[in-house]
């Protein structure tokens, strides 16, 4: 039986041995070219790379315009890790939005009490609040009211529906502002670029009546005109009322309201990276005591005499 045993593995191993041979001979096709065969592949391949290459560049600039522009990175006192919003700058915001923007653009996602602690008082808030008419009901007569405004009412909106909106700007939508710097690429920096890019229309570019060129906006015609110029508004606080300050301050605003949490976040991470340094600290040390036994230990064989 052993010896029968041994020829079948001896058998085994022959087999494995040869198919590793030819699997070998296979991979080695390449290996066995010669010299210029090899540059000749590697020029093939080059030359396939450049070209997919010079299509994806040729793709790429088919698409550009060459008319719009990206927003560039402004030193927002935000940007920082730990920097919180301008609070000041939120309040001025709020006032640009109230005075100028709320005319076309909703932001029905934002109610009056989430201003308290962040850009007004409480009593500042609802005196706010108080300043619009909200439609309710209906009553014991089963009739619908008006009423002054209480902390608990979102900010009102300028048309009545959808299709008001459009009519009263030549069939443009104007977006509703709660969530803008989160939904457009470059967040508030694209909304400053916008705000302050007014410009008129390059040679050889018409514009229909009802459109303004701005080179920041996809497209660079735009159904909103400018809106925002030197002392249009007068600051609460005094702050000259320059068009850049005010774009500055709006897009502040509308950045909190986009990240309502973006302070408490931050102060979050502080407070987690403070705790997780002292843990950390606590589980190298706990590591280093229960392994010290097991990595310094010796085992010795002693065979038996």
């Amino acid at each position: 039986m052993a010896g029968v045993a041994g020829k079948f593995v001896k058998s085994g191993l022959l087999r494995v041995q040869s198919n590793a041979v030819i699997q070998q001979s296979h991979l080695s096709t390449l290996r066995d070219l010669s010299a210029g065969k090899k540059a000749g592949v590697a020029v093939i391949g080059s030359l396939i790379g450049g070209a997919a290459g010079l299509a994806y560049t040729l793709d790429q600039s088919v698409k550009a315009s060459g008319l719009d522009l990206h927003a560039p990175s402004f030193p927002w006192s935000h940007n920082g890790v730990f920097s919180s919003l301008d609070h000041a700058s939120i309040r001025r915001g709020y006032e640009v939005y109230k005075q100028v923007c709320s005319a076309c653009h909703s932001m029905k996602y934002l109610a009056y009490r989430n201003l308290i602690g962040v850009s007004h008082t409480e009593d500042e808030a609802k005196e706010e609040a108080a300043g619009i008419q909200v439609t309710d009901g209906p009553n014991e007569e089963g009739n619908m009211f008006q009423r002054a405004g209480k902390l608990s009412d979102r900010f009102p909106s300028p048309y009545a529906n959808e299709e008001a909106a459009r009519n009263a700007n030549n069939g443009a939508l104007p977006p509703d502002l709660t969530y803008i710097t989160a939904a457009r690429h470059g967040g508030e920096d694209y909304l400053f670029s916008l705000l302050t890019g007014y410009t008129d229309p390059p040679g050889g570019i018409t514009l229909r009546d009802g459109l303004y060129y701005n080179p920041y906006f996809p497209g660079g015609a735009i159904g909103m005109a400018q809106a925002l110029y030197n002392e249009v508004i007068e600051y609460a606080d005094g702050t000259p009322a320059t068009a850049s300050q005010m774009a500055k301050d709006v897009s502040t605003f509308l950045k909190w309201a986009a990240e309502p949490e973006h302070d408490d976040r931050k102060k979050m991470a502080l407070k987690a990276l403070m705790l997780f340094s002292f843990l950390i600290s606590v589980a190298y040390y706990w590591k280093r005591h229960k392994w010290s036994v097991i990595k310094s230990r010796k085992i010795i064989y002693k065979p038996k005499e």
